[in-house]
């Protein structure tokens, strides 16, 4: 009789054990029909890279269990399915379910445009960061208006990104919580602002392991 209670307890530890380390989870996916219903796209088919181009490094992302994962050097990978004419977004709302792990660095960038390599030279990043070097964490219009050092989620879960682009008007929520809001001044200038353009992941470096899953978009009025 112990040792069949050992054995139980030891089934127990196993199996809770299993359920909070597998990222897989499906603890925060949301409901298809309901979105579907709301005016939400998904723009990801969950099972390969068809509709999106990968920049320079394209094995810094692939798929595995009904993920996009992102490891390995710089790299980007851009949006050119059928939704938006190709990715010509102009105002909408996206949504993201995001995973990350300690020390990670990461982005989603908007109203960009394709390029082989480097950085993103058009349209803003959502940071993706908890725990890497960058004072600049999660919920950061990166270099423009950042939320510093304290990230609004953790390493090792996951945590819905939700951005909203209305004229001039950003919103970044985390979970629901809106995390920033930031308007645009008429006079901005250079590259690095609102036009319109594509969505594109980011790949940061080789020590930086990202998931991204359940990628759907809400068109709104022009």
């Amino acid at each position: 009789m112990l040792i069949e209670k050992i054995s139980f307890v030891s089934w127990l530890i196993i199996f809770s054990l299993s359920f909070i380390l597998v990222p897989n989870s499906d603890r925060i996916q949301s409901n298809e029909g309901t979105d579907q219903e709301n005016g939400w796209i998904s723009i990801w088919d969950g099972e390969t890279l068809d509709g999106w181009r990968a920049s320079e490094n394209k094995d810094s992302f692939s798929v595995e269990d009904g993920k996009i994962v992102v490891d390995g050097p710089r790299s980007h990978l851009f949006y050119e399915g059928p939704v938006a004419n190709g990715g010509d977004f102009l105002n909408f709302e996206m949504k993201a379910e995001v995973y990350t792990y300690p020390q990670a660095n990461s982005g989603i960038f908007f109203h960009t445009r394709y390029q082989e390599e480097g950085w993103p030279q058009y349209g803003y990043e959502a940071q993706v960061n908890a725990t890497h070097s960058d004072r600049r964490k999660t919920g950061s219009l990166y270099a423009v208006a950042d939320v510093m050092d304290d990230a609004p989620h953790a390493d090792n879960e996951w945590f819905e990104y939700h951005i909203i682009v209305d004229g001039k008007d950003i919103t970044f929520k985390i979970d629901g919580e809106v995390v920033n809001e930031f308007t645009e001044p008429e006079d901005r200038e250079g590259t690095i602002k609102l036009s319109r353009g594509t969505i594109a992941l980011q790949a940061h470096d080789p020590n930086s392991r990202i998931y991204f899953r359940n990628i759907r978009v809400r068109l709104l009025p022009d």
